[in-house]
């Protein structure tokens, strides 16, 4: 596959405040450096982009140094933090704006849905800023006719086709207008988080429509978005954006493992005071934590090994009936299974008397996936069923590949999907 776009040393530089250097001299000072191809001396004190922190320079890196190339026929994610530098490299890259420093280079014509509303006139229908995004495009009339209707059908909204586009709502513009985009012969398709606006639905039938035109026609596909769900079923390879930084290029999973860690340890071992933990004026949860097979604590598990979750609660009435559980959430929310004891001798019909109590849950190698996994223990009364005590999201640790350098998945170098990696045993023979 060729190279399609070529990214080196790019930043973008943002002047806070009124724009001007607030002086004619040092104006100057800027126009003299510039026809003599120098740097700009204000460059030199501008500041990493972090939001979150006053700064002594009204001079901010919206993007700095970023360097990286995407092939033909790839879909790439964009992740990162509001303000981490997203929409201004996706401007950048669709000539929007200009880079401060630095240069990109793309092979080939560049469809783009930044924002709601960009690339259309309000005043104009919708038949007429189709056939003028063509144009802008550089495709003939011709063409353009020949995709119309299918546009018009994938869009859903022919019944307003010749109504201007000012009295469209904001589900009804972008429907439109990822249309025009995704099926105009491109060769690039740059789209933001815009995509949010439209129902499930359409958000559905938009990711079906990228992963055709990058896996079906070759077409490259760069994609921002805040679902990470998204993200994972549409995009191979992802790009990290941290503060205007490139903080990694790699496969997806393990970029949103790296995105959701950001400024997040797991925590393996959690426990409480009396005061702070969870629980009612029946029970309360005293400790929950993650252990290996030698009883260790432990954050970060290799696995192909075992796991061991263990909380101790409290019971403060006696003759109640309670039983224990473990509620497990993947890195995304997604909730994976829940594990009640209804085996054991404190199984789920037992009364319990007032006192201190421990449960323990053994889960085997080879069966989440990798990625980090959040535990919430929990005391219930099965029957009637009631909720007592719920800790949650309380400890974590990290599912890895591996932890001594010995790949767990053989051969294979690509992305395992699903929520849980199970190791099957198979049976294979030679019949002919």
């Amino acid at each position: 596959m060729s190279v399609v776009i070529k990214v080196e040393n790019l930043s973008k530089a943002y002047q806070l405040g009124e724009i001007g250097t607030g002086t004619i001299a040092s104006d100057l000072e800027r126009f003299w450096a510039k026809i003599r191809g120098k740097e700009d001396p204000f460059l030199k004190i501008g500041e990493v982009n972090d939001r979150t922190k006053k700064g002594d320079s009204n001079i901010v890196w919206g993007l700095k140094d970023l360097n990286f190339e995407i092939e033909q026929g790839d879909a790439v994610g964009i992740i990162g933090r509001n303000g981490a530098g997203k929409s201004t490299l996706l401007k950048i890259l669709s000539r929007v704006t200009s880079p401060t420093t630095g240069s990109v280079k793309i092979k080939g014509r560049v469809a783009s849905l930044l924002e709601v509303g960009t690339g259309f006139h309000p005043e104009l229908s919708g038949r007429e800023n189709l056939y003028l995004n063509g144009a802008i495009l550089g495709m003939r009339k011709a063409e353009i006719k020949r995709k119309f209707d299918e546009i018009v059908d994938f869009s859903g909204v022919e019944r307003y086709i010749d109504t201007p586009v000012k009295r469209y709502s904001s589900g009804m513009y972008v429907r439109l207008a990822f249309a025009v985009a995704a099926h105009l012969e491109s060769e690039i398709l740059v789209v933001d988080e815009v995509l949010a606006v439209g129902d499930a639905e359409f958000q559905k039938k938009c990711l079906g429509k990228m992963s055709e035109v990058s896996k079906g026609e070759g077409r490259t596909v760069l994609f921002v978005s805040h679902n990470m769900a998204a993200i994972t079923r549409l995009c191979n390879s992802s790009i990290l954006l941290r503060n205007g930084l490139l903080a990694d290029y790699d496969l997806t999973h393990r970029i949103i493992t790296n995105y959701l860690s950001i400024d997040e340890r797991s925590t393996a071992f959690r426990q409480w005071g009396v005061e702070d933990a969870p629980g009612n004026n029946v029970a309360r949860i005293l400790s929950a934590g993650i252990f290996d097979e030698n009883n260790e604590v432990y954050e970060f598990i290799d696995i192909r090994k075992p796991v061991v979750i263990k909380m101790e609660y409290e019971v403060l009435t006696d003759d109640v009936k309670l039983t224990h559980a473990f509620v497990f959430h993947n890195e995304h929310g997604l909730r994976l299974f829940d594990s009640h004891d209804i085996n054991t001798k404190w199984k789920s019909n037992s009364l319990r008397k007032k006192g201190k109590y421990t449960a323990e849950l053994l889960i085997p190698g080879n069966f989440f996936a990798e990625g980090k996994i959040k535990i919430s223990p929990a005391v219930i009364t099965s029957d009637p069923w009631e909720l007592h005590a719920y800790g949650e999201d309380s400890i974590s640790f990290f599912v890895k590949d591996s932890l001594d350098g010995d790949s767990a998945r053989g051969e294979f170098v690509g992305n395992y999907g699903g929520i849980v990696r199970p190791l099957f045993n198979w049976r294979s023979d030679f019949i002919g």
